[in-house]
């Protein structure tokens, strides 16, 4: 199985390769660099490995939320690829991502994943894993810091929570305000990868979870972004 992931949703810039269970990547913090990086990225991954794009299984992308601009990036460099030359496409929620990454980097199962959406709130969302899947308590949000419910499993849990994402480093105090708990750690420069996210695609992959080019579209949860990105055709 051959899988190319890429990511621009956040500051991250990065994409990664997946070859029968061989992960290599590329991952840089370049804020307003996307454009610039993303495709040199891509053809460095693919010069190393020997590979054409036509020899791609499926390819993987960040599709929100997150920043507009980096989601239309993504966006467009997946429907080009996958327009040429007919390669299925896997969505993967940015947040999800983030959990993932926490989860490596804390071994913690549930993550609080908050993402500064600017315009004073947070894209949010709750994650935990249970038999190795990844659930969402409630729904991937836009809200006011000060709003966000306390989704009910945390509330009568003793397991330990993590919190992770940007919005934990723009709104700590209020969050927690607003939660009224403790987290066991809390990762305020977790940024999705393009890594995690191909390691992701893989069992959506394997589950036939695929769209087609038209169908790979950013997820941004602000109803007044109303655009599409034009495909990018390499």
């Amino acid at each position: 199985m051959k899988i190319l992931a890429i990511d621009t949703a956040t500051e991250a810039c990065s994409a990664a390769l997946y070859i029968d269970g061989e992960l290599s990547s590329n991952y840089q913090l370049a804020p307003r660099e996307h454009s610039r990086l993303i495709l040199k990225m891509i053809d460095d991954l693919l010069l190393a490995a020997d590979l054409t794009v036509k020899s791609l299984d499926a390819i993987a992308f960040g599709r929100g939320p997150g920043s507009f601009m980096g989601l239309r990036i993504a966006a467009g460099v997946v429907q080009g690829i996958s327009f040429a030359h007919d390669i299925p496409v896997i969505p993967i929620s940015t947040l999800k991502a983030i959990a993932q990454r926490a989860y490596e980097e804390t071994d913690i199962p549930r993550i609080l994943v908050a993402i500064d959406a600017r315009m004073d709130e947070v894209y949010w969302a709750a994650y935990y894993l249970q038999e190795q899947q990844w659930c969402l308590q409630a729904e991937e949000c836009v809200v006011s810091p000060d709003k966000i419910h306390l989704p009910e499993m945390l509330s009568r849990s003793d397991e330990p929570w993590a919190g992770a994402g940007t919005g934990w480093a723009s709104y700590n105090d209020r969050l927690l305000l607003t939660l009224n708990c403790q987290l066991s750690t809390i990762l305020p420069d977790c940024f999705p990868s393009a890594e995690v996210i191909a390691k992701l695609a893989v069992d959506e992959f394997n589950a036939g979870n695929t769209v087609t080019a038209a169908k790979a579209i950013p997820v941004y949860l602000r109803n007044d972004v109303a655009k599409k990105p034009k495909p990018v055709v390499l």
